[in-house]
């Protein structure tokens, strides 16, 4: 038997990744993507470490340090990948997603 919340996570994790490949598409015919759309509106922000191993996400308006780097999109598609489908913390998870709550196939039940 399928476990509900297995269910709801599995969707949510689709949904996510289809929109970070929609991004990609918008990258690729010289548009901005929505997840640079949200980090310009303070919605989060996806970051190197402090230490220089990786990157981060944060949500809510971050101040970047001066010395901070911006993160090129496709090192932050990966990153965003790697967080739904290996670690699928579910608070970040839905942070990334509310990123695309205007899009038809969003669930209310996904808002952070």
């Amino acid at each position: 038997m399928t476990n509900l919340d297995d269910t709801t996570t599995a969707k949510l994790d689709e949904f996510v990744l289809a929109r970070l490949a929609e991004d990609e598409e918008r990258v690729r015919a010289g548009e901005l993507p929505l997840i640079d759309e949200a980090e310009r509106r303070g919605r989060l922000r996806i970051m190197y470490a402090d230490d220089g191993d990786g990157l981060i996400l944060a949500g809510g308006p971050v101040e970047a340090m001066e010395d901070r780097h911006p993160v090129p999109f496709a090192e932050k598609a990966e990153f965003l990948r790697r967080e739904v489908r290996d670690t699928h913390d579910d608070v970040s998870v839905k942070l990334i997603a509310s990123v695309y709550e205007a899009h038809p196939d969003w669930r209310d039940e996904w808002r952070p």
